[in-house]
This record gives structure tokens, sequence and C-alpha cells, in this order.
């Protein structure tokens, strides 16, 4: 049985998520680690957080753990303060999803999330009831820490050109969806010299101002406001603020591929050279750019976790994903908004230029997802299916099965999350986009039946 999913374990409140059944993974999580560890924990702004922080720690103090509670804060600022200070961290998140949901994410003492290897011994431990309680004499200490966000954004800082930056004066719209960003990216802004025009920056955990995932269809308010004050950018944080997507001067949405092949670009002209890790489902234009520019791209399976254990593991000098999730390992090797936030002004600041301009330069593809329904136990055998069926195509099977040609590719895999299969594909024409869309989903579709 699996008690994590792709991202932490997640429910809904009253339903998955109870005091008892939230304790006791409070306890698995206890008893995995010694007694007397440091565990660094921070939460977002949802209206459960503080009953699901209260059911965990005492868990975690039962079974003689000490919890430093840094409040509400980005995940990635608690990732840097456990790195840091602690021995583990946990984010108490649902990242993007509505609010009836919350989430409790594991952070490694190096600040990365947990890996499944070890999600498996906190699960072996919740599942069999084998829980190290610990006598009144031995149960943990809590304690209340301040100055952890001013810890993080002060290293945003010093890791960006923030001179050049005060220089520009840029006036910038920023959206925290509510949301942990609130307490940060306003802030970072002020402090990078920035006349800030703050959008959904009080913190709510009913998500009043939209859906916390910062799609293109929850973010007319920020697409508007940008082009009514002659703002130089927008900037959108999802919920828990590890990721940051950008709206250019004109008001255009700025897709996540954009921006990473933007960042990425940079950084290897930076480096003169390197190596980027990203996701097989990331647009080719990441790698065109990440070529001409004299670096090199390695492709992982999807999840920001594998791409940064796998950055860690070639010592490279970016990485992310096409959400606009940006990994700097100069910072930390997780998903990190803030820090995407100061690095494009950074970039905006040293090549002056606009960013309309700046996006207008990098390669363009017609890209298209989609999801096809498919029952949980027919997973398997879909996929098995799939591979003998396309086996003499150009294939990668890292994740899923993948199919490449000239100027076009499409990217077939399970969801890790819910009952379907999710398509991925991108073409430099839009005619041999819908083609090859419509070919590979009746593919799809018929394996699903016969499965």
């Amino acid at each position: 049985m699996r008690l994590f999913g792709t991202n932490g374990i997640r429910g809904k409140i009253g339903r998955e998520f109870t005091p008892e059944f939230l304790a006791k993974v409070g306890l698995a999580i206890g008893s995995y680690l010694k007694k007397e560890s440091v565990v660094v924990l921070g939460m977002d702004t949802r209206i459960s957080g503080d009953m699901v922080k209260s059911a965990v720690v005492s868990g975690l103090l039962a079974s003689g753990i000490n919890v430093w509670d840094i409040g509400i804060a980005p995940t990635p600022a608690i990732q840097f303060y456990t790195k840091n200070h602690g021995d583990f961290g946990i984010a108490i998140t649902a990242s993007h999803n509505p609010p009836e949901f919350n989430g409790v994410k594991a952070i490694a003492g190096d600040g990365t999330e947990l890996p499944r290897e070890e999600e498996e011994k906190i699960e072996e431990i919740f599942f069999s009831g084998k829980f190290r309680i610990v006598t009144w004499k031995e149960v943990g200490e809590y304690r209340r820490i301040e100055g952890a966000r001013e810890e993080y954004l002060d290293a945003i800082i010093s890791r960006v050109d923030a001179e050049k930056i005060r220089k520009r004066g840029f006036t910038v719209v920023v959206d925290c969806a509510n949301g942990a960003a609130s307490f940060t990216t306003p802030y970072l802004l002020e402090k990078l010299g920035c006349r800030v025009i703050s959008l959904n920056c009080h913190p709510d955990g009913t998500f009043p101002g939209h859906p916390s995932e910062p799609k293109e269809e929850n973010l007319g308010d920020l697409v508007a406001l940008v082009k009514d004050s002659g703002a130089d950018l927008g900037i959108a944080h999802d919920g828990d603020a590890d990721r940051a997507i950008f709206v250019d001067e004109r008001g255009r949405f700025i897709h996540g591929d954009k921006s990473l092949a933007l960042v990425a670009r940079e950084v290897v002209k930076e480096h003169g050279g390197g190596t980027v890790v990203t996701p097989v489902s990331t647009s080719l234009a990441v790698e065109e750019v990440v070529k001409t520019a004299g670096g090199n791209v390695v492709y992982t399976k999807v999840g920001a976790p594998i791409v940064a254990r796998k950055m860690i593991e070639l010592d490279a000098i970016f990485g992310g994903e096409e959400n606009g999730g940006l990994i700097f390992p100069d910072m930390q090797f997780c998903r990190d908004g803030g820090m995407a936030v100061a690095k494009m002004l950074e970039i905006l600041a040293k090549t002056d230029k606009r960013m309309s301009e700046l996006i207008d330069e990098l390669p363009s593809y017609y890209q298209r997802k989609l999801s096809v329904k498919c029952p949980e136990e027919k997973k398997e055998r879909v996929l098995s299916l799939l591979k003998k069926k396309l086996s003499g195509e150009r294939m990668n099977t890292l994740d899923g099965v993948k199919i490449m040609d000239d100027g076009w590719w499409i990217l077939i895999r399970p969801s890790g999350t819910e009952p379907i299969y999710r398509i991925y594909a991108e073409a430099k024409e839009e005619e041999t986009l819908k083609e090859k869309v419509d070919e590979y989903r009746r593919i799809l579709e018929e394996i699903i039946k016969e499965a």
C-alpha cells in the first residue's frame, strides 16, 4: 500500500485527513528518524493548516522528535531552512490543489524532496503501526522560529546582481494567489528596487482571487493589470510558491517551457557550457537554445525530485520543468519560485531588453496536452501493449512512451495521481501536431479498450 503520492501525502480535510490519521503520519515520520532529530516545519495559507500541523506535530513530539516551526512560508523557504538548520523538514501544503485539500510533504536533510525509497520506509512503519512512543521525559521540544523567511530572501538576493536590478527600477505586478508567497515575493521585489503592484497578496486559505494553479485561464486579472499599469512584467505563483509563471509587458501569458528555455539559455551562457536537466515532457525549444549556447540537455522521468537528484548526480548547472518550476543549484536542489523571480529580473537587467523581445527570440513550437481516461487496473497492461505496438518507431521509454521524429514528438504516459493517460505533443507545424495527436490518441484509445 502507498501513503505518499507523487508530491507528498494529500487528502481532503475531514475525509482522508483526520486528526487521528495525521497524528499517525507524525508518529511514522518520527519513528523513522533518530530520537532528538530536529524537524523544520512550515505551512501555506490554507484554513486547515493549523489543524493539520498540530496533529502531525503531536505525533512527532510523542516519538521524541524536536520540532522547529517557521510558520507560514513558501515550500522552497522551508526546504532552504531545513538544509541549513534541520535534520528533516515537513511542508504542510497541497500546493495548487483546491482549498478543501491539504498535504504533508517530506523533505530530506539536504533540502530536497524525500526520495521514494525513504518514503517507503515511512510507509512500512505507518501501515505496521510499529511506532516509537517515548516516555514523558523524552517527549520532543516544540519551538517557534522567527526570521526564516528573511533568511531565505537574503540568500536569493545574494545570488543575483541586485544592484543592476535596482538600477533598472522595474515595475512589477505580482499575483501570490493568496498563498505563502504573500509573505515573501512582494518584499523580495521591494528589496530589489522594484515598484510593486500586488494582486491577491493577502493570505486567504479560501483562495478568493482565483484557483491557486497559475494557469492562463486563472490569470486574466494579472494580464489585464500588467497592460493597464504599463508594468515591465507580471509574476504569478502557485499556493506554496515553488513555481513562478510570467506575463510580459504586452500582457502575454508566457508558458513555463518558454521561461525555462530563456533562463536555461542565459545560465548556460554565464557558465560557458554545462548540463541542463529536464523531464521528457519538456519542449524541444529548451534543447535547441541550450545546444546553441554551448551546453547539453539530459532528460529524466517527469517529477521535480527526479530532476533534482539527476542534477546532483551530474553536477548540472540548471534544471526545471515546463510548469514554471525552476531549479537553481547555487541556491538549492528544488523548485524555487522566489529564486526564479530574481533570476528573471537579473536577465532583463543584464540584457537591457524587454521581456517580449527575449521571448520572441526563442524557437517557436506548437503544443498540445490532453488526457484519456484509463482504469487504474489497466494502466500497466496498456503501457506494455503501447511499447509493443510502437516498437518499430523512434521510441524513448524512460517515462511512458515518447515517439520522436524530425520536427515533432509525442509522449504518452500514465498519470501518477489520476485514472488517466496523459498525452503531451509538440511540433514545428500546427497541421503536423493535429495529425499526430489524432493518430496517437486513436491508438491509445484502442489499446485501452483491448487491455
